[in-house]
C-alpha cells in the first residue's frame, strides 16, 4: 500500500503538497498524521475540495509498503508514522524544501530543493510530466506557495516559486480565495491577543542584534498564533521576533527571523520544535511562561555571536598597482612583498585584480611588457566595509576565493584574505564551550552536495552499474575515481550524455587494466598521456585518464602533461562548466566537486574561463566557447570575451596547427545551428584570424537554414548510408567563393590528404552543377539523373541548398530519392534471350530503359519490351536475327 503523508499541524503547503503528490502517485492513499491548522480545516469544509484524506485512528499502518512524505523529513514531526520507519521492505520517498539536518529521515528517493515551498517542487514535477491541473487544484497550490513564502516576500523565496505561482495563475487559480483564506479577518479574541502581544513586546539587544520577545497568557486556546506573529512582525517591522503564549497548560512559541545570524529553527529545536532558519515553532509542556522566556534569552546569548563586519577583520593598508604598469612590474611588486593578489587601480578607483599565477604565466609566455589591464580580471567579487562577516564567509567559501577587496564606492579600503578568515575563525573557536552538545556539532558540519539521486534518476541502469563497478575497483586499489567534464555538466543540465570520462588519482592505465579485467573489456592505453580506452563487448567505450596537470611551453602549443590531483586536473580544463567532477568511490559516491563555481555559472547561463591565460595557452578554446554558447544557451562572460579579443588581436589563432583548427570547425559544422556559431566567431574576428579570407562574405543565413532542412528531410528517407553533415555545410560555405580564395583556407586547415582530395573534388563538382542548373531552361528526371550520377550524397544535398529555384530543389530531391530504387524490369539475361549479342550495347539499352522509366515513358515489363524493339531495331538487323524473339512472361524485378 502507498501512503502520502505530511507533518502534524498541517498548513497549506503541506495540504497542497499532498494534493500534488496524489497526482504523481495516483494509487496512493492520503493520510494526515495529526491535526490541521484552523484555516486549512475551514478551507476543506467551505470549498469541499475533493481530497480523499484519511484519519490516523484505525488505519492499518502495518500494510504500508511505500511512505511518501511531503513538506517534512524529520521523524519527530510525523507523529505515529515514526514507528514504521526502518521497517524491512518499507520504501520512503521524500519531497521537501527544509534545510538539511543530520537527523533527517533517509529516503530511498529524495527530492530536496532549497525553494520557498514544497508545493513548488511537486508542481515542477507535474509540469515536467505535462499533468493537467484544474482551477480548483491551482488555487490550492497557490495557497501553499503564497502562505509559505509570505506572498512571495520572504527571503527564502526563489525564482522557482515565482514561476510556480505564475503557472497557478495561468491554470485559473482564484486569488480572491487565496487572499481570503490567508488573510482572514481576525476574531475578537485574536484582536485581543494581538493587542496583548503588542503591549508586552520587549526589545533585547543580544550581542548587537535587536530581538523582540512578546508574551501573553490565555485561559483557552486561540488558533493562528503564527498568523498573529506575522502581523506583529510586519506592523512593527521587526527583524527577529519570538511570541510566547500560554494556552491550555502549554506554552506555544512562534519565531520569525529576517537575519541570517539568527537561526530560529536551531533555537526552537532546544524546545522540541522545528522549522526553518527564518520560521519555526514549538509547543512546550512542563515549563511556565517565565521559565521559557528565561531559557530563550539564555539560548539567544549562546547562539547569537557578536555581529562582525568586513571592516573589523580586513587587511589594511594594501599594495595596489596602476593599470598602465606592465606585467613585469606587477611580478616585481608581488615578489618583493610576497603577494598572491594585487589590486589594479585607475586614479584611485579599483578597476581590476591580477593574481600571481596569471603574472607568472604571462611572463613565461613572453608577455612581461604587456600592460596589466590587458590581463587583469575586471569582474571580481567585492564587499563593502559594512558587509556582515557571514556574507563574506559564504562568498569566499562558495567561490573558493582567497582574496576579496573591500570597497567604499569604487575606492579600495582593504581586503579580506583567507588568512583573515582563518584567524577570525580561530578566535571564535576559543570563545566556544569546550564540550559542545551533540546537536551543535552536527549543525556545524559542512553541507556537501551529493548528486546520487540525480545519477539514479537520469542515467540508464547499465551506466549506473558501470560507475558503481569503477568505484568498487578504486576502493580495492585504495584510490579515488571520478566522472568528469561534459558528462557531469550534462547531468546537471538534465541533457542525455553517455560519453563517460573517468579520472583516477593514481595510475590511470593500471586502474583501466584492472577495471577492464573486471568488465571483460578490451583496454587500449596511451602511456605518454596516462590515458586508456575501455571497449566493452557490445562496443560501448569509456575513457580513463590519470589526474594530471598541464603546462604550455609557448602560446598555442600542445600541452606538456604531469601527474597531479583531481583539483589540478580540473584546473587545466577550458571552462568552469566543464571543470566538474563526481566522486564514484565508496561512501563518497555521488559527491559533486566544484572548485571553480561551475554550478553557479550553469545556473546563471554564463560561460566563464578558469584563469586569465586560458585563451593564450589554447586559442582553440575561443572556437569551443562559441560552440558551447549556442549549444547550451550560455553567454561568454564579459571578462572572458575581452580576453578572447586580446588573444585574437595578438594573432595566437594563427599559431595553432591546422589539424586542430579543422577538428574544431568540424565540430562546429556538426552542431544544430552552425550559422549562429560562425556569426559569433566572425563578430569576434576569429574567422579572419584563422585566415584573412575566411569571413562569411556573401553567405546568407537562408542557405544554411536550407541545409538544415535538407538534412532533416534526408534523414527521414532511412537510406542505408547517411551523409556527413559537416561536409555538406562546408561545401555550402565555400561554394560561392572562387577557388583562389578557398584553396589557401583549406591549406591553412591542413585537412588529412584523403579528406582534402574529397573536399576539393566535391567542391568542384558542386560549383559545376550549380552553374549548369542555373543556366538550364528545362530539366527532366532522366537529365537530372545523368547530371548527378557521379556526385556524392553530400554534393547533392549541398546543391539542393544552394540552388535558388524551388522547382530545381524538388527535381534534385526526386532524383536522389529515385536513385537506387528505380531500375529497369529487363536485365542482361533478358537481352540475351531476345537474341542481342552481349557487348557495350547492353549498357546503352539498359541506360535508355532507366531514363525512359524515370521520365514515365515506360511503366511495365511489356512497355520496356516494346521500347527495346522500337528503339534498338537496328541491333537485331545488324545481328542478322531479323525480328526479335518473344520472351516468356517473367515476374518483374522489384523497382
Amino acid at each position: 500500500m502507498e501512503i502520502v503523508s505530511t507533518h502534524i499541524h498541517a498548513d497549506f503547503d503541506a495540504l497542497a503538497s499532498m494534493a500534488a503528490a496524489a497526482k504523481l502517485y495516483p494509487k496512493a492513499r492520503l493520510l494526515f498524521p495529526g491535526s490541521q491548522e484552523r484555516n486549512v480545516r475551514e478551507f476543506l469544509q467551505e470549498t469541499r475540495f475533493p481530497l480523499r484524506a484519511e484519519r490516523l485512528r484505525g488505519f492499518p499502518l502495518d500494510a504500508i509498503t511505500r511512505l511518501i512524505l511531503v513538506d517534512v523529513k524529520r521523524g519527530t514531526r510525523i507523529g505515529p508514522l515514526k514507528g514504521i520507519l526502518g521497517r524491512p521492505g518499507l520504501e520512503v520517498h521524500i519531497y521537501d524544501h527544509h534545510p538539511a539536518h543530520p537527523k533527517d529521515i533517509a529516503g530511498s528517493l529524495e527530492v530536496l530543493r532549497e525553494v520557498g515551498a514544497t508545493t513548488t517542487i511537486l508542481l515542477g514535477l507535474l509540469r515536467e510530466q505535462e499533468t493537467a491541473v484544474t482551477p480548483q487544484e491551482a488555487t490550492l497550490f497557490a495557497l501553499g506557495i503564497y502562505e509559505e513564502t509570505g506572498f512571495l516576500t520572504f527571503t527564502n523565496t526563489t525564482e522557482a516559486d515565482l514561476h510556480a505561482a505564475a503557472f497557478c495563475l495561468s491554470r485559473g487559480a482564484n486569488l480572491a480565495l487565496v487572499s481570503d483564506f490567508i488573510r482572514r479577518e481576525l476574531t475578537a479574541v485574536q484582536v485581543g491577543l494581538l493587542n496583548e502581544l503588542i503591549r508586552s513586546a520587549e526589545t533585547h539587544t543580544v550581542n548587537g542584534v535587536r530581538v523582540v520577545i512578546s508574551t501573553a497568557s490565555l485561559d483557552r486556546y486561540v488558533g493562528d498564533l503564527a498568523m498573529l506573529t506575522h502581523k506583529l512582525r510586519d506592523m512593527e517591522n521587526i527583524n527577529v521576533l519570538f511570541t510566547l503564549v500560554r494556552m491550555d497548560n502549554r506554552v506555544h512559541l512562534v519565531a520569525r527571523s529576517r537575519l541570517e545570524m539568527v537561526d530560529v529553527g536551531r533555537i526552537v529545536e532546544s524546545f522540541g520544535g522545528g522549522g526553518h532558519a527564518t520560521a519555526a515553532s514549538a509547543t512546550i509542556k512542563d515549563l511556565t511562561l517565565f521559565q521559557v522566556k528565561e531559557r530563550l534569552l539564555h539560548l539567544l546569548r549562546e547562539v547569537i555571536r557578536p555581529l562582525r563586519r568586513a571592516q573589523d577583520i580586513m587587511t589594511v593598508p594594501l599594495k595596489a598597482i596602476p593599470e598602465r604598469f606592465t606585467i613585469q612590474s606587477a611580478g616585481e611588486i608581488m615578489n618583493r612583498f610576497n603577494l598572491a593578489h594585487l589590486p589594479v587601480v585607475r586614479r584611485g578607483d579599483m578597476v581590476g585584480l591580477i593574481t600571481r599565477e596569471v603574472v607568472d604565466k604571462a611572463i613565461f609566455h613572453g608577455l612581461g611588457e604587456a600592460a596589466v589591464h590587458e590581463y587583469m580580471t575586471g569582474e571580481f567579487p567585492r564587499v563593502a566595509p559594512e558587509t556582515p562577516l557571514s556574507e563574506v564567509q559564504r562568498l569566499m567559501v562558495e567561490r573558493s576565493l582567497g582574496f576579496v577587496p573591500v570597497l567604499k564606492g569604487q575606492r579600495l579600503r582593504g581586503a579580506v584574505t583567507r588568512a583573515d578568515l582563518l584567524r577570525c575563525a580561530y578566535e571564535d573557536l576559543l570563545t566556544r564551550p569546550t564540550f559542545a552538545a551533540p546537536d551543535d556539532r552536527e549543525l556545524g558540519e559542512p553541507a556537501v552536495r551529493n548528486v546520487r539521486n540525480l545519477l539514479a534518476n537520469h542515467l540508464p541502469v547499465r551506466i549506473q552499474s558501470l560507475l558503481r563497478t569503477a568505484g568498487g575497483v578504486a576502493d580495492d586499489v585504495g584510490t579515488r575515481i571520478y566522472a568528469v567534464g561534459g558528462f557531469v555538466r550534462d547531468l546537471l543540465l538534465r541533457h542525455e550524455n553517455l560519453d563517460v570520462d573517468l579520472v583516477v588519482e593514481g595510475d590511470g592505465i593500471a586502474f583501466a587494466e584492472r577495471l577492464g579485467a573486471r568488465l571483460s573489456a578490451k583496454v587500449t592505453s596511451h602511456r605518454k598521456f596516462g590515458t586508456a580506452v575501455l571497449t566493452l563487448s557490445d562496443g560501448f567505450k569509456m575513457d580513463v585518464a590519470t589526474a594530471r596537470t598541464e603546462y604550455y611551453e609557448y602560446p598555442a602549443a600542445l600541452p606538456t602533461v604531469e601527474h597531479s590531483s583531481i583539483k589540478m586536473d580540473l584546473y587545466r580544463r577550458d571552462f568552469t562548466a566543464n571543470a566538474l567532477a563526481v566522486c564514484l568511490s565508496g561512501d563518497r559516491y555521488g559527491e559533486l566537486l566544484d572548485f571553480f563555481g561551475g554550478q553557479r555559472d550553469l545556473r546563471d547561463k554564463t560561460l566563464r574561463i578558469i584563469h586569465n591565460l586560458s585563451f593564450v595557452e589554447d586559442p582553440t578554446r575561443i572556437l569551443r566557447a562559441a560552440r558551447f554558447e549556442l549549444r547550451f544557451g550560455l553567454r561568454l562572460s564579459r571578462h572572458a570575451e575581452q580576453l578572447s579579443t586580446n588573444a585574437i588581436r595578438m594573432g595566437l589563432l594563427d599559431k595553432v596547427a591546422g589539424p586542430r583548427l579543422f577538428a574544431e570547425l568540424q565540430a562546429i559544422l556538426g552542431e544544430p545551428r552552425p550559422w549562429a556559431i560562425l556569426q559569433r566567431l566572425d563578430a569576434l574576428g576569429a574567422l579572419a584570424a584563422i585566415h584573412p579570407r575566411f569571413g562569411l562574405g556573401r553567405m546568407s543565413e537562408q542557405r544554411f537554414q536550407r541545409v538544415a532542412e535538407v538534412l532533416a528531410w534526408h534523414s527521414l528517407l532511412y537510406l542505408p548510408t547517411q551523409p556527413a553533415p559537416w561536409l555538406v555545410y562546408l561545401l555550402v560555405l565555400f561554394e560561392d567563393r572562387p577557388s583562389a580564395e578557398t584553396r589557401p583556407i583549406l591549406r591553412r586547415l591542413s585537412l588529412p590528404p584523403r579528406t582534402a582530395d574529397a573536399v576539393a573534388r566535391d567542391l568542384g563538382r558542386l560549383r559545376s552543377l550549380a552553374r549548369h542548373l542555373q543556366r538550364a531552361r528545362e530539366t527532366t528526371p532522366s537529365r537530372m539523373h545523368r547530371w548527378l550520377a557521379d556526385a556524392s550524397t553530400e554534393v547533392v544535398l549541398a546543391l539542393m541548398a544552394v540552388v535558388g529555384r524551388p522547382e530545381l530543389r524538388k527535381a534534385i530531391g526526386d532524383s536522389l530519392t529515385a536513385k537506387g530504387r528505380v531500375r529497369p524490369f529487363l536485365g542482361g539475361d533478358d537481352l540475351r534471350a531476345l537474341g542481342i549479342p552481349p557487348g557495350p550495347v547492353y549498357r546503352d539499352i539498359l541506360n535508355s530503359l532507366l531514363y525512359a522509366r524515370l521520365d514515365g515513358h515506360v511503366q511495365s515489363r511489356d512497355d520496356e519490351l516494346r521500347f527495346v524493339r522500337e528503339r534498338f531495331a537496328q541491333v537485331f538487323r545488324s545481328a542478322g536475327n531479323g525480328a526479335p524473339r518473344e520472351l516468356r512472361p517473367r515476374p518483374p524485378k522489384t523497382p
